[in-house]
């Protein structure tokens, strides 16, 4: 495997890379044309914000499988591009938290106590303490607008200082709340009545971009203090610069800005605003923790681990990567043999069910691997954990999953049902053993238990004795050893009383095998797979 580190990062990254045994060139001084003309060559590619990896580029890139972004954002990746083409895209999400929250406080202290225009009133030869006069930050109120990972390290640095703090965020549980000492507000508007400062950490979207507008400073107390180090669209500049001007506003921090980089701003001249060029994730240990985190997404990518922050598939806790991860194999096997079994005339909607233990956790992986199994094989592209549901979603396929947390006989379960016209076909299987042997439980409407190896067949025949020694001669008269069998009776309105025998063989079973045994009677239906 060849990565290309394409940008800066910090020594550590990539000699990550390198102890993983990937190939790596460092082409931090690579234009757009040479990187064009070169990247077919590599199968993972590591930047951070200046390259950009748009669709142009990567239909030039034929065997790239993963790219990962060295910071939280990935606005410089086409992400839509990169997932029909089958490339996982990952992040450092958590590479800039700390630093993002520090700088945060910092903004508040500088804010608070005048620093930076002391400073430079000192400096500039005027010593002028009455003029810089500043507020305690204790007993205060902090309200937070955007209470995610850095908005929640704001929130238990500021109580260190001995400040209130109340947060709005509609995506949080009341009992992470409870755990942080954080009175939870039920609008933003309740916010603004109680806050003295005002931090903001939303993401930027349709919805939040001019968050802070003239309408929500007029809700404020008057003397309220805002900082953002977040987006600089969550701001709205013009009704800041009136808030401030009428005295609304006792004073401002901004780190980031609508338009970057900028030198000219309005706001940049006015004496109760405090400026900083973006530094919010820029720290020495944050710049050597996004290279690694992302070196390490990437390593995952091409090695086949866990992508954890890949923002094109889902991103799985750790705890339940450990919890599913026996069962990956299974659920692409599912797919196969459901595939295979099924009447062949269309694919309309499969479902996947979980039964017991594993119905407690973030199962969506797991219905991946068996859409990959579905249809692998059967599509122009490769399928892969990133483009298997948008392949499935473009041919109409409806992709369902179901949680039981309750199983009859075995542990845990998953059951596969896959509705073809009016017809629906189910298996069934599960793990077992110390090993986590994947073990097929039901198909074609019986019942059995067999341990699941590189290939088998399964018959639906008449139930009468001596079939699963025709079954045994056929099978090595064509010069493959059957490893183990297994047999369950099943009984339909419509045919006579049948069975369903399932084989795993050392090697496939020809298909002439199961042309002959189901040329007669006796045989209603065969298939074999290769898992």
């Amino acid at each position: 495997m060849r990565v290309l580190v394409a940008e800066e990062i910090g020594d550590p990254g990539v000699e990550l890379l390198r102890a993983a045994g990937l190939d790596v060139e460092v082409g931090t001084g690579w234009d757009r044309a040479e990187l064009e003309r070169r990247i077919a060559d590599f199968d993972g590619i590591l930047i951070r914000s200046a390259t950009q990896v748009d669709a142009d580029l990567l239909a030039k890139a034929d065997r790239l499988k993963a790219v990962a972004r060295a910071g939280v954002g990935v606005d410089n990746v086409d992400a839509d591009a990169a997932t029909r083409q089958g490339v996982v895209v990952a992040n450092a999400p958590q590479s800039n938290v700390i630093t993002a929250a520090e700088h945060t406080m910092a903004l508040l202290l500088a804010l608070a106590r005048n620093v930076p225009q002391a400073h430079a009133s000192l400096i500039g030869g005027r010593w002028e303490r009455a003029k810089f006069s500043g507020v305690e930050l204790h007993e205060k109120t902090l309200g937070i607008l955007g209470f995610g990972r850095i908005g929640q390290l704001v929130a238990q640095r500021a109580r260190g200082f001995g400040m209130k703090v109340v947060a709005f965020d509609v995506y949080l549980s009341e009992e992470r709340f409870r755990e942080l000492g954080v009175e939870r507000a039920a609008t933003p508007e309740q916010v603004y009545a109680a806050a003295d400062f005002i931090t903001v950490h939303l993401p930027k979207t349709v919805e939040t971009e001019g968050f802070l507008d003239a309408a929500a400073f007029a809700r404020m107390k008057d003397g309220v203090r805002i900082l953002n180090v977040a987006r600089g669209p969550l701001v709205v500049d013009a009704d800041l610069q009136a808030a401030l001007d009428s005295g609304k506003v006792a004073g401002a921090a901004l780190d980031v800005f609508r338009r970057e980089p900028v030198t000219d701003h309005p706001l940049f001249g006015y004496p109760n605003v405090v400026v900083t060029p973006h530094l919010g994730a820029s720290t020495a240990e944050a710049t050597d923790r996004a290279g690694y985190q992302a070196a390490e997404q990437l390593v995952a990518a091409l090695t086949g681990g866990a992508v954890t922050t890949a923002v094109n598939v889902p991103a799985i806790k750790a705890d339940d990567l450990a919890a599913l991860g026996p069962f990956v194999g299974l659920c692409v096997s599912l797919g196969r043999i459901v595939a295979a079994t099924a009447p062949g005339t269309s694919v309309d909607a499969v479902e996947v069910e979980y039964l017991g233990r594993i119905a407690e956790r973030d199962s969506r992986l797991l219905t991946i691997q068996v859409v990959k199994g579905l249809l692998g094989g059967h599509t122009e592209e490769a399928v892969n954990d990133v483009n298997a549901l948008t392949l499935a979603h473009e041919r109409g396929i409806v992709v369902s999953e179901r949680n039981i947390p309750v199983a009859h006989d075995f542990t845990d379960l998953v059951r596969v049902s896959l509705r073809s016209g009016d017809e629906t076909t189910r298996v069934v299987g599960t793990v077992l053993g110390r090993r986590n042997r994947p073990h097929l439980l039901e198909a074609w409407g019986a019942r059995f238990n067999v341990q699941l190896e590189r290939h088998l067949a399964v018959f639906r025949y008449l139930d009468r004795p001596g079939m699963l020694g025709r079954v045994g001669m056929a099978v090595g008269d064509a010069g493959v050893n059957i490893v183990s069998a297994a047999v369950g009776r099943r009984r339909d309105d419509d045919v006579d009383e049948s069975a369903v025998m399932i084989v795993t063989t050392d090697a496939p079973v020809p298909a002439q095998v199961l042309t002959a045994l189901t040329t007669g009677d006796d045989f209603f239906d065969a298939c074999a797979v290769s898992l």
